[in-house]
């Protein structure tokens, strides 16, 4: 779209450079620290830094058709889940959901406080009731936001409408009972505290 940055007109990139009062809006000090501890090298380690050539990953990444919801590295992700998750979490942005705990800490979790094996969430038997594998559809589904197919094909449920009782009955009980809403909070807050330090 253009040559150089320079020539871009609606990059900040002139903003960065200049000390003009009409960029006061631009904050820039939080980059700028980022790129240099010393105030006065800061102008000049970002002059370094955009002169750069991208990386080759960079360029991979940018050439697909659907670029990734964020970018960095896993400390800069990390801090995006822990500040953003789980309330920034919507429905109607699918990339949001990458902000959520995957199905995998979800079972993990759910598992260990339960003390039953990961296998005995994934299936149900005719006639017993298991408590642990329901509170884990339900906090897939709350945490995530999964589809009932999804949930459906992750604990082996031929029939979403089978899902969609299980979360409806969970949601009922967990309003009407304080310990099992006792139990789900705990288990939210475990989720939560290990999804912010992965």
């Amino acid at each position: 779209m253009a040559e150089s940055l320079e020539d871009y007109p609606w990059s900040s990139h002139k903003g960065y450079l200049s000390r003009h009062a009409k960029w006061k809006w631009l904050h820039k000090g939080v980059v700028l620290e980022m790129l240099s501890g010393n105030p006065k090298e800061r102008l000049k380690a970002y002059k370094e830094y955009m002169n750069r050539e991208s990386e080759e990953r960079i360029i991979r990444l940018f050439s697909r058709k659907r670029w990734p919801a964020f970018l960095g590295s896993e400390r800069f992700l990390v801090g995006l889940k822990e500040r953003f998750f789980p309330k920034k979490v919507h429905g109607e942005v699918p990339q949001s959901k990458e902000l959520s705990p995957d199905r995998d800490a979800i079972l993990a979790a759910v598992s260990e406080y339960y003390r039953v094996q990961r296998e005995d969430l994934l299936h149900t038997k005719r006639g017993f009731f298991n408590e642990g594998r329901n509170v884990a559809i339900y906090l897939t589904r709350k945490l995530r936001g999964d589809t009932l197919q999804e949930i459906g094909a992750g604990f082996r449920i031929d029939r979403y409408s089978t899902v969609s009782s299980v979360v409806e009955r969970m949601k009922a009980w967990v309003k009407n009972d304080e310990k099992i809403r006792t139990r789900v909070d705990h288990l939210t807050a475990i989720i939560t505290k290990s999804q912010e330090q992965t």
